[in-house]
């Protein structure tokens, strides 16, 4: 009676509501936000802020990611009413003050000037001392969100979730793009490779930079719990960053994305995974390149929140 009682009750909490706890406002009314988390500037006193990034002018093919953060929000709000399943209790949504941050401002028709605006972006809420977790936008924009992580905390080791490398060689720091963002993360430091891990891989590069690659046939091939462990032991306790591009998943499971290609991991090794990684040092991370016009079934935006809420997992179980 008290959840239903809730349901009629509870609205716009994206608005009103407070900085913790589970909610059971309807799933399909409301101000829609992440995880239906309280809109906020100030963080003072929050722990983690959820900010998006709709910019999908970098793509080497079909465009549309820039609507990703709006239907990854719209999804979350599935996954408000319960804590996640296999975190043993662990109910971050309850254990921790999440803020959602709004989404990154920007001059579309000044693409060169997008960049600086991301870093500035995400030092904002650095500076307040929150964690920053992000949602894409093409894959491009997980290179300035490093560089203003890289300010506080150093080179980085990244965890990569992807069909693609993104390490194709490009010296050209002015130029935009989603695959070569990684390679220039590498040659300037931000990314630390001999301590980083790319899964999921399924397209050639000759070169990875000294980046440990995963294929995503090592994935399907691997015994339970064999490619967290290497994971695990690649990163250490370095302060890490993960970054989930949904072509990660296979087609069927994640249609709507630019670039799709076939063989990659289903929803649940990708959930198995990331349960199994907990106790990385994540500072920061990002789900990217979810692109909903793609997708009439909705899917591919549903395993973007599921990311989300594993990231959010992942920051809050050591420091719990």
């Amino acid at each position: 009676m008290a959840t239903l009682q809730d349901a009629r009750d509870q609205v716009d909490r994206a608005v009103t509501g407070g900085r913790r706890g589970l909610d059971m406002e309807n799933a399909f009314g409301g101000a829609t936000s992440a995880f239906r988390r309280r809109y906020a500037k100030d963080l003072t006193g929050y722990d983690v802020a959820i900010t998006g990034v709709p910019f999908d002018q970098a793509v080497t093919h079909r465009p549309g990611a820039r609507f990703g953060p709006r239907a990854v929000r719209e999804a979350s709000t599935l996954q408000v009413f319960d804590p996640p399943i296999y975190w043993d209790g662990y109910s971050p949504l309850e254990a921790l003050a999440v803020a959602d941050y709004g989404d990154c401002g920007f001059d579309y028709a000044s693409v060169p000037d997008f960049p600086e605006a991301l870093r500035g972006h995400v030092r904002s809420i650095l500076a307040q001392g929150a964690a920053c977790l992000a949602i894409g936008g093409d894959h491009y924009v997980s290179f300035p969100i490093l560089q203003a992580h890289a300010e506080v905390h150093g080179p980085l080791s990244l965890i990569q979730f992807d069909a693609h490398s993104d390490t194709w060689p490009d010296d050209d720091l002015a130029r935009i793009d989603h695959g070569t963002m990684f390679y220039k993360a590498v040659k300037s430091g931000v990314v630390d490779p001999e301590t980083s891990v790319q899964v999921g891989i399924r397209t050639v590069n000759p070169d990875p930079l000294g980046v440990e690659t995963i294929t995503a046939r090592d994935v399907h091939a691997a015994a339970p719990g064999e490619i967290a462990a290497r994971i695990k032991a690649r990163v250490g306790d370095r302060p890490a960053y993960l970054t989930f591009d949904i072509d990660c998943l296979d087609p069927a499971f994640a249609p709507g994305t630019g670039t799709p290609v076939w063989g990659g991991l289903s929803s649940a090794q990708a959930a198995f995974l990331l349960r199994d990684i907990a106790g990385i040092n994540l500072v920061g991370g990002d789900v990217v390149e979810v692109s909903p016009q793609y997708d009439v079934t909705g899917a591919t935006a549903v395993a973007g929140a599921h990311v989300l809420m594993e990231l959010l997992c992942l920051w809050g179980w050591t420091r719990r």
